[in-house]
């Protein structure tokens, strides 16, 4: 719930799969916030599965559109109220866009990869900002927060990556600007640099990587603890909001 009332906050995921975006659902469903997940395809087995666990609200969004995004900002504002956080958890990635050297990468997919990631990011930030800055400043100050996930490659771009490197890099200029802008009127902005694979968690229980395999002694990020630490940022004072939190495994060499 709210701290300061007792009104049900209204977090967004935007991007829904079986990792990051579960867990923050199933975290700020516990917390007691009403959760949209949202993602061009809402039948996705995880997501109907989430909606039977723990009540999210499914909603079908192409993050790449501004009509679409501006259609889910506003039918959630409608029927549940403005949301206080949001979640943009979409990278963008596909494979052909690794493993090319810059004379040999296709312009068409860098194209594809901006538009997924920092095309996507821009939109929904955009139509947060205006839901969140068109309600009062609450006691405490904080309208709302918007959090953006992020990988290793708006940290440093890696040979052969070239496509992706932009994309991360866009998004975290991105995240930089709006913060400078926003957080002096209470809407707090913060992208999260995940520096690992993530080790999604089985049906027995263990945590795995589709490609990088099973989890050895915490070697890869765990999904829940990545929700915990958004949690936590969105519960942070305005005395300490963090702008860039990195998160790597304890073993990870960086």
């Amino acid at each position: 719930m709210n701290a300061q009332t007792n009104e049900k906050e209204i977090a967004v995921i935007v991007g829904g799969g079986p990792g990051v975006s579960a867990s923050c659902a199933r975290r700020f469903s516990r917390d007691g916030m009403r959760v949209v997940v949202a993602a061009r395809n809402p039948d996705k087995p995880v997501l109907v599965e989430l909606e039977a666990e723990c009540g999210i609200i499914r909603r079908t969004c192409d993050a790449t559109s501004a009509e679409s995004v501006a259609a889910l900002f506003d039918s959630v504002v409608k029927e549940f109220g403005t949301p206080r956080l949001v979640v943009h958890n979409i990278d963008g990635r596909f494979a052909e866009i690794f493993r090319k050297d810059i004379t040999e990468a296709d312009p068409s997919h860098v194209a594809r990869v901006l538009e997924n990631s920092a095309l996507s990011a821009f939109l929904v930030g955009q139509h947060a900002a205006r839901c969140m800055l068109g309600r009062d400043i609450p006691e405490g100050g904080h309208r709302g927060t918007i959090l953006y996930t992020n990988a290793s490659a708006a940290l440093k771009g890696f040979p052969r990556s070239a496509a992706f490197a932009m994309a991360c890099h866009a998004k975290k200029g991105l995240a930089q600007s709006m913060a400078r802008e926003l957080g002096p009127k209470g809407i707090h902005v913060a992208q999260i640099p995940i520096d690992a694979a993530i080790g999604n968690t089985q049906e027995d229980g263990s945590r795995a990587h589709w490609l990088g395999g099973p989890t050895e002694d915490d070697n890869m990020a765990d999904p829940d603890q990545i929700a915990e630490t958004y949690l936590h940022l969105h519960r942070q004072h305005r005395s300490t909001w963090a702008f860039e939190v990195v998160l790597r495994p304890w073993q990870e060499t960086w």
